[in-house]
Parts: C-alpha cells; sequence; structure tokens
C-alpha cells in the first residue's frame, strides 16, 4: 500500500491491516514486561476496525487452547480521529460503506456497511476513550464491552460514538454505567497513554499483537492471519505451551462462554469448514435453541 493510498479506514484485505500514515518510529526496543503468565500480548485494537473484527474467530480460539498461557494487554489505537483528511479514495463517512461490505465478505464475517450512509461515525474516539474508562471498572468486562460495541455498530448499524449507544452496551456487559462516564475524563489520559506507546513500539496499523515471554524475546504478528499465525508466534516464545481442546459437550457448548457467534467463529473453534457451521447453527436455530440475527452480509447466532 503506497504511502499516498494509506486511510485509516481503507483497509486492505490482503495484508489484514488498516494502516494508519506513517509517523517517526522509535528504533529503541520497547519491554514488554509479563506478569501473571508466560507470555504477554499487547493488542493494539479499535472498535470501528473491520480487520479487528476479522480476527475474531482466531483470538476466541486461541484464548481457548491457549489462555492459560498468556494475557492480553488491549490498547485503543485511534483510528479514526475526525474527518479532517483526504486520502486513498476515502474522504466522506459514505465512501466506506462499500469497503465495509467487501470486507465483510473477505473475513466470512457479517458487517453492514451502511451504518456510513444512515448514521455515520464522527470519530472512534469516544468508544476509545470509553473502552479505556471500562477497563478502569473490570478487564474482563471490558473485552466484553468492546465485543457488544463492534455487534452494534457491524450489525446493528449503531453509531457508536453516541453516548447512548456506548452507555447501552455498557449496560449489557454488566459495567455501571453512572461510574463509566464519571471516568471518562481519566480514561482520556490513559487513552493518550495507549497512543503514546504505540508511537514508541511502532504501531502502523490495526491489528497488531506485540508477544513478548519473560525474556522479553518479541514477535510481531500484523493484520489479519490465519490461527496458526497467532499459535505458531505464541509456541515460539513459550514452546511448553500445550494446546487445551475445547471440550465440546454438544453444539451449544461453546456458547456458555462465548454467547455470540458468527459461523466464521464457530467454524475455526471447531476446526470446521464455514458452511459445516452454517448447517450446524442454522439447524439450532430452526430447533429453538438458537437466536439468530441476520444483515445483509451475514448472521451472528445466541445462546437464548
Amino acid at each position: 500500500m503506497s504511502e499516498d493510498k494509506i486511510n485509516p479506514l481503507l483497509c486492505d484485505p490482503v495484508s489484514g491491516m488498516c494502516e494508519m500514515p506513517a509517523g517517526e518510529k522509535s528504533n529503541t526496543k520497547t519491554a514488554i514486561p509479563t506478569k501473571n503468565k508466560p507470555v504477554k500480548i499487547i493488542y493494539y485494537t479499535d472498535p470501528i476496525c473491520s480487520s479487528c473484527w476479522g480476527i475474531e474467530p482466531q483470538l476466541r480460539k486461541l484464548k481457548l487452547e491457549y489462555g492459560d498461557y498468556f494475557e492480553i494487554d488491549y490498547r485503543m489505537g485511534g483510528l479514526l480521529p475526525d474527518w479532517s483528511y483526504n486520502s486513498g479514495g476515502i474522504s466522506k463517512p459514505s465512501d466506506v460503506a462499500h469497503h465495509w461490505d467487501e470486507a465483510s465478505l473477505y473475513y466470512e464475517m457479517p458487517i453492514d456497511g451502511n451504518v456510513w450512509l444512515e448514521d455515520p461515525l464522527d470519530s472512534s474516539y469516544p468508544s476509545c476513550i470509553a473502552m479505556k474508562a471500562a477497563q478502569m471498572q473490570s478487564k474482563e468486562k471490558a473485552v466484553y464491552f468492546m465485543r457488544i460495541l463492534r455487534e452494534k455498530l457491524y450489525l446493528d448499524k449503531k453509531n457508536i460514538a453516541k453516548w447512548e449507544n456506548i452507555a447501552e452496551a455498557a449496560k449489557i456487559a454488566g459495567l455501571d454505567v453512572p461510574k463509566l462516564k464519571a471516568d471518562y475524563d481519566d480514561a482520556e489520559e490513559l487513552f493518550q497513554e495507549d497512543l503514546n506507546l504505540g508511537k514508541t513500539l511502532g504501531v502502523r496499523g490495526f491489528p497488531t499483537l506485540f508477544l513478548a515471554n519473560a525474556d522479553n524475546n518479541q514477535l510481531t504478528v500484523y493484520g489479519s492471519k490465519p490461527y496458526d499465525a497467532y499459535e505458531n508466534a505464541l509456541l515460539a516464545l513459550f514452546p511448553e505451551a500445550k494446546a487445551k481442546k475445547f471440550e465440546n459437550k454438544n453444539s451449544l457448548s461453546i456458547f456458555e462462554i462465548y454467547p455470540t457467534l458468527a459461523p466464521k467463529e464457530y467454524a475455526v473453534i471447531h476446526n470446521i469448514a464455514v458452511n459445516e457451521a452454517k448447517i450446524i447453527l442454522e439447524e439450532l436455530f430452526s430447533k429453538g435453541k438458537l437466536d439468530k440475527k441476520t444483515i445483509k452480509n451475514g448472521s451472528l447466532y445466541s445462546k437464548k
């Protein structure tokens, strides 16, 4: 992707990256301390990054199989500060709509790009800051909160820069909504720290995962990659790690861990073809065992 074509919302499916314009890169290697587990992952993402939505299947499987060996530090990237730039064929929100529909087909994850026509976001900063405020309450709930924000954005076409949509997602995630609002100003500073660390680490796009072990050996996985890329990076840093196979007691078992799943996620986790996953999920839905939300580019299934 040439420099003049880089636009943070014009994600490149081939590289699997939503790239930022080039900034100054630090030549010094930044230490990534591990604390509770053998491997630390710093994950640079953004609630509106379509490529990050594209790696949800791989990340969910990695947590299931190797969650005992790593912890993830979610850092916000600030993909869309505002609309004051004009580059790469995207100069206004409506330009993103078709691009997101294409990304949906490429990643086989449900995305409705029409949010950019119907209720476009003016920035991703509010959702990034809300995510930092959520982390102040609970890191686990914050991860669930970001998942809900993304479902609202990609499937419900909700503008997640608006407080009412952020608050609704926070409530579903079990967060204290008044506290989230009260923490918002302090969370702006935490978000700025993420942006500063991102510059130090040389983050150019999203998703970017920095992995480090106790000896501070580091590996980086850029963009949306097949599951093996994430697994191999982890194993290279901690060869003793053993995959914990998911105990699939029945077709619904995974929904006890992940309450909502797209067919691609179900397929990657169970190591089956996406079409096979669709058949299984559709059968469960027809029997009344699952709910389903269908949009123009796919479906999302949830436990009743």
